[in-house]
């Protein structure tokens, strides 16, 4: 009796043990040890739809239990950067010092070899590229051996790297031979610049592997990021063509480009990643609205897009403007929209760290000229973070901008910005007398058609 009994006591553990192996794991874990940590890290996908903070306590420890798509994800804190694998049954230790994270960071645990391998390729490549852009000054033959022997020595570490599964090494040569010919797509305007030749263009046999190209194929596009970027790429430049033989912005081009996309999985992607801040920046909402829902077939980027189209109307022409209150002003005191009422009020929303933003001030400073003491005031309001006061102080002072010079002392956060639904800048509005909107998304002053606009408005 007795033997029967333990005889089913070990059948009741070998059932338990099976039934435990069986039970999929739908999460993964992500835990180590940060020493001298300045501020909690954050985990973002490479598509940026997944963002999670990553909290650290003040003994340097962190774990977190994730629900995560397959795939590589970004981890970071200031300026320290590494990749990360993540998949369900992932369990990755991580641990560095802040004060010297690339030397200590090391990653293991159920997973970790690829982690280590993307921290490998990331060393590796930089070592074989050397500094900075310096390669985009080669010559194409040398350029182009370099790229291949930056591919060929990488597909060689990734056959080396013990314990990763097939699934991944197929999708990383994927990834490492679309990153190869992403360079070569690259390599013209770059060299243009880097190698100070205005005029130049790569030449056919420097380009032949990229002519036959699929730009639709669907499997690529969501296994390789390098894929994905090309596929953008391409997207762009027929943008650019459509707005120059059509004659029309290029964030219209832009959204009937993506909708051209055959591919519907590709499609719905860059319709949407294009139309989440496309839509804020268009002249005509309506129109730009229609395409898009037109085109899209996924019903959750439709609603979302709705969502923002239905907020927009509300900063729609004729409609009055949102106001700001006593945002500080350069020349002393605080000024407010409704101080402005009476005139025309142009405003360009800008950031001393943005480059485009400060690619517009010399036209900015010539349209300003042009319609001094005219019925229009311009206003300048920066959006820096309230730590970076004085460096717009300074820009402000160094670079003599004129207009009205205003601070919000909230950045992005100023009620203000956030009514007028700024996702990205330089952005320009126009304001009526009354404060009521001509243009939620006006020309910028390098664009011809915001002196055509003032012409009409008899200003």
């Amino acid at each position: 009796m007795k033997k029967l009994i333990v005889a089913l006591g070990v059948g009741v553990i070998c059932f338990s043990c099976k039934d435990e192996v069986k039970t999929p794991v739908d999460y993964a874990v992500l835990s180590g040890i940060i020493t001298n940590k300045v501020e909690d890290f954050t985990l973002m996908s490479s598509d940026r739809s997944f963002k999670e903070t990553i909290i650290i306590g003040e003994d340097g420890k962190f774990r977190d239990t994730l629900r995560v798509e397959p795939g590589v994800y970004t981890l970071y804190g200031g300026k320290n950067v590494t990749k990360v694998y993540l998949e369900d049954g992932s369990d990755v230790v991580i641990n560095a010092d802040i004060s010297n994270f690339r030397e200590t960071l090391s990653f293991t645990g159920k997973g970790s070899e690829i982690c280590n391998y993307l921290e490998a390729k990331v060393k590796k490549e930089q070592e074989l590229k050397g500094e900075g852009n310096s390669d985009f000054t080669l010559e194409e033959a040398e350029f182009k051996a370099k790229a291949n022997k930056i591919k060929t020595t990488l597909e060689k570490m990734l056959s080396e790297t013990e314990g990763i599964s097939k699934d991944f090494v197929a999708n990383e040569k994927t990834e490492l031979n679309y990153a190869y010919l992403s360079s070569l797509d690259s390599y013209s305007k770059f060299h243009s610049f880097y190698a100070k030749k205005p005029d130049y263009v790569a030449s056919a046999s420097f380009l032949e592997e990229l002519k036959n190209i699929d730009y639709s194929n669907q499997k690529d596009y969501m296994a390789s990021t390098s894929y994905k970027q090309m596929v953008n790429s391409n997207i762009m430049a027929q943008s650019q063509k459509k707005m120059e033989e059509d004659s029309i912005s290029f964030d219209m081009a832009n959204i009937k480009s993506a909708a051209a996309i055959k591919n519907d999985y590709i499609k719905n992607d860059i319709l949407y990643s294009t139309a989440k801040m496309g839509i804020t920046f268009t002249g005509d909402i309506q129109e730009y609205y229609k395409i898009f829902m037109d085109a899209s077939t996924n019903e959750e980027h439709k609603k979302e897009i709705t969502e923002t189209f239905n907020k927009l109307k509300t900063v729609a022409p004729g409609q009055p403007s949102p106001k700001f209150v006593d945002y500080e002003n350069y020349a002393g005191g605080t000024t407010s929209l409704d101080d402005l009422k009476g005139k025309y009020v142009y405003i360009d929303i800008w950031a001393t760290w943005c480059g485009p933003c400060k690619a517009e001030i010399p036209f900015l400073q010539k349209v300003e000229e042009q319609y001094h003491g005219k019925n229009i005031e311009f206003v300048s309001i920066s959006v820096d973070r309230k730590e970076d006061h004085d460096k717009w102080k300074a820009m402000v002072k160094d670079k003599e901008l004129g207009g009205i010079q205003l601070f919000t002392g909230n950045d992005f956060k100023s009620e203000f910005i956030e009514d007028y639904f700024v996702m990205g800048i330089p952005k320009f509005i126009l304001l009526d007398p009354n404060g009521n909107i001509v243009k939620s998304s006006a020309p910028r002053p390098s664009d011809a058609k915001l002196i055509d606009l003032f012409n009409q408005l008899e200003i």
